[in-house]
């Protein structure tokens, strides 16, 4: 448990919670997360919420898939290391 100092939107600070709830080795989709925040056509605010994410293993915006369950983008090294942390996780 660390105190974290996120700034952001109030959208993106939503997010950013929502993420922190997610556990190791889980993954949720960006409309799971967008259902999950009570905005459920916030899809693409939410991906873009976690591509803003500065502190991304802190806040686990790699545990967010596409609908598809394709590893989708990462702004922290591409999708080799999401799938690298996912992997580490156990969630891969």
């Amino acid at each position: 448990d660390l105190p974290l100092d996120l700034r952001g939107t109030a959208f993106q600070m939503l997010v950013w919670q929502f993420l922190l709830t997610i556990p190791r080795g889980e993954t949720r989709t960006y409309g799971e997360v967008a259902q999950g925040i009570g905005r459920p056509s916030a899809v693409r605010a939410v991906a873009s919420a976690c591509a803003r994410n500065r502190i991304a293993l802190l806040v686990p915006c790699h545990r967010v898939l596409r609908s598809d369950g394709s590893i989708g983008g990462y702004r922290f090294g591409g999708e080799h290391q999401k799938r690298a942390i996912l992997n580490a996780e156990g969630a891969g």
